[in-house]
């Protein structure tokens, strides 16, 4: 899969690729998506751009790869524009029906490469891509020590490295409590699994990925 080209899929209001913004509330996400929904073009950028960095980062961590990353972001963002009319703004939460949607489509991409996944697909696309880290992390001031950034960064990627080799069942969970914050209600829901198998397999993924964590200490040691 290539890098994506950020063009808009004909129909949708092309959007300039920008540093995404945070999230903003449950209302004034609500109050977009009706507005998009009554053909506000301005307001369907304002989604995108305040929504970008939360899918991008969902499909980095569970893939690894900036390339995978960036066409499946795209992606998410078109089945978005298209399934945006399901999307019941005075009962849902819309983060958490993103959320389930790009977490289906990294399902389907996962059953779809699988089978092609290779030992060297697992050392690509290990840089830190634009709009993953925070703020705090790009910008470093007069006073920042360029060597424990250096260690934190070195952890960061170690820390995906494992994360890349927990199960994808337990993987998913772990991102979305421990790197998405989301509480147990969210997750299940995005899952559709009980709230205890849910604490279950993040309690499960947490042991697994310690456990490779202390293996590469122990190798590079």
């Amino acid at each position: 899969m290539g890098h994506a080209t950020h063009s808009a899929p004909k129909g949708i209001p092309a959007v300039k690729q920008r540093m995404p913004t945070d999230p903003d509330s449950v209302e004034q996400t609500n109050a977009l998506v009706r507005r998009c929904l009554q053909g506000d073009n301005h307001a369907w950028r304002q989604i995108v751009e305040s929504q970008h960095r939360r899918v991008y980062s969902l499909c980095y961590r569970f893939t690894g790869s900036t390339g995978n990353a960036e066409d499946l972001t795209q992606d998410v963002f078109l089945k978005v524009y298209r399934n945006l009319k399901t999307f019941d703004v005075e009962r849902g939460s819309f983060h958490t029906w993103l959320t389930t949607l790009t977490r289906n489509l990294l399902v389907d991409h996962f059953r779809r490469t699988r089978a092609e996944q290779t030992t060297d697909s697992l050392d690509a696309g290990w840089d830190d891509p634009e709009g993953l880290s925070s703020p705090a992390e790009r910008i470093q001031g007069p006073e920042s020590d360029p060597l424990q950034h250096c260690i934190d960064r070195e952890l960061q990627t170690l820390v995906q490295r494992a994360l890349l080799r927990v199960s994808p069942e337990l993987r998913e969970a772990v991102i979305l409590r421990d790197l998405k914050d989301m509480d147990y209600k969210e997750i299940a829901e995005v899952l559709r699994i009980p709230e205890g198998t849910v604490k279950s397999r993040i309690n499960r993924g947490r042991m697994e990925l310690a456990r490779l964590l202390e293996r590469t200490k122990k190798q590079v040691m």
